[in-house]
Formats: structure tokens, sequence, C-alpha cells
């Protein structure tokens, strides 16, 4: 289909929260699956939720081959997930560096919980969960809060571990 512009912070369609999606058999959302897909792959992102790309619906994608920005992460598996939920299965946290499309260039250490079970659609509308531990966990965590309007310096406890890509000892 096509690669969309990623919304950058500062947009205020990134701090809004996204509504679920309730007709799994439209065409729209193949086509913004699609999107996504390309979007991504594009930007080689670790990851995309539909409001990135200024569309208010609760779908994410995310994992697939390595990711060069992520070298040492490992392989998550590629999901299209539709009205995700997360559980908590171990409320201790790992914090991690992240990045994001909508925040270019930039790195920030986030604390994030290391085990949760997610669940949601598949894009035909099949239910599905799966759990998910360290930088899979991660990965998921970051593009729910996405629907809900929340950016990863949002969740940063130390502005000191905040900086360019390019600047950072990572």
């Amino acid at each position: 289909m096509s690669i969309r512009p990623v919304l950058r912070m500062g947009d205020a369609r990134l701090l809004e929260s996204a509504a679920e999606v309730t007709d799994f058999a439209s065409g729209e959302l193949s086509g913004l699956l699609q999107d996504m897909r390309d979007t991504m792959q594009e930007h080689s992102g670790a990851g995309l939720a539909a409001p990135q790309i200024g569309v208010p619906l609760r779908v994410v994608i995310f994992g697939g081959c390595e990711n060069i920005r992520y070298p040492d992460s490992g392989v998550v598996p590629y999901t299209e997930l539709i009205n995700p939920h997360i559980e908590i299965l171990d409320e201790t946290r790992e914090e991690g560096w992240e990045g994001c499309l909508s925040v270019p260039g930039l790195r920030g250490e986030v604390p994030r919980f290391v085990a949760i079970r997610y669940s949601g659609f598949t894009p035909e509308g099949e239910r599905i969960e799966c759990v998910a531990e360290g930088f899979h966990a991660r990965v998921v965590q970051h593009e729910v809060d996405h629907l809900d309007g929340i950016l990863y310096p949002q969740r940063m406890t130390d502005l000191r571990r905040f900086g360019f890509e390019d600047v950072l000892d990572l």
C-alpha cells in the first residue's frame, strides 16, 4: 500500500487514547495494517502503533526479523495485535534503553515489567494470547502505551538517561 508519515512527539494526536476496533471485516483495517507494515519496515522499527500514523485505533504491530536499531535484542515474533490487553506476571521492573519512531534520534532508559501476558485479537478477529519476557515484553508495553497516549519519555524516572543516539554510550 504505502509508507505513511510518522507523527512526532509534540503532535497532540499522540497524547490521545485510541478507540477499539469493532469491525474486523473492514477493508480499512487490512489497508491500515499493510500501511503499518510498510511504514515500520521503511523506518526499521521494532513496532508501530496506529496512532503513530494518525489513526486513533487500538492496533499495534511489532517484531519480525532482527532489528538494526536493537542488534542485541534477539528476534521478537512478528505480531499484529488488535485491541490489546496486558496482564503483569511479575512486578519486577527492569531499566532498558528505548527509542521510538515518534521520538527520532533519541533514546531513553525506561523501566518496564519483565514478564507480561498480552491478549487481543488477530486481524481476522480470532483471540490470541502470549506470554512475553525481556525485550519482547518491553516492545509490547511500549506499543500499547501509544494506544493510551503515552510516549516513553513519560515513563522515564531519570532524565539524565535521555539523549541523542549518536551521543549516548549505548
